[in-house]
């Protein structure tokens, strides 16, 4: 993929491919010039960047991937388009695609900059989703340790490490879904770390 910036604007394209199911059509986007065109198997559209209404980045891993990125990209005239850091190479098997996904949101971004667009520009998750699933989150956690200190006394060894072990996991990893997907804005020349892949 070459580098956005070294071209004008009207003559920069870019592509980006990902297949979102195994057996879907793969999504395909290119920014060209003023424009994010998006094709779907027979479906396809072109959305002017200054219909651009709103842009959500997130963190969503899921079970076959546990580094995947989402951008959600919502303009008039247009469905809501999704546009996802990895994609299914087969029916077992999901590859990330973090170095193409980043240079192609990075120049999403840095057009609508450009370009000045009033678009809202949300990070995280929707905060009626992210609250009361943080709330859940905490309860569990605490049931879980309450778990493993009631094993350590009743000298349960096994138990205890079992249970502790899971507290230990299930710590990491919502933690960690917690902690990038907090809701918020964000400037468009600014896109978070934590929601863009790095390296």
């Amino acid at each position: 993929m070459n580098d956005d910036r070294a071209q004008p604007a009207e003559a920069r394209v870019l592509t980006y491919a990902y297949r979102p199911s195994v057996l879907g059509a793969p999504w395909e986007f290119t920014l060209a010039g003023d424009a994010l065109a998006w094709q779907a198997g027979r479906k396809s559209g072109r959305v002017a960047l200054r219909n651009i209404r709103r842009v959500r980045l997130s963190f969503r891993p899921v079970t076959m991937q546990s580094q995947r990125y989402l951008t959600e990209v919502w303009a008039d005239g247009a469905p809501k388009l999704e546009i996802c850091s990895s994609s299914w190479k087969s029916m077992v098997e999901q590859i990330r695609l973090d170095a193409d996904y980043a240079a192609f949101i990075g120049a999403l971004h840095r057009r609508l900059s450009e370009a000045g667009v009033a678009a809202r520009f949300e990070q995280g998750s929707n905060p009626l989703l992210y609250w009361p699933g943080l709330i859940f989150f905490a309860a569990v956690a605490l049931g879980l340790a309450a778990l493993t200190v009631r094993a350590l006394q009743a000298h349960a060894l096994g138990g205890a490490a079992f249970v502790g072990g899971f507290f230990l996991l299930f710590l990491w990893q919502g933690g960690n879904f917690f902690r990038r997907n907090r809701p918020g804005l964000y400037r468009p020349d600014a896109p978070p770390r934590e929601l863009v892949p790095q390296g």
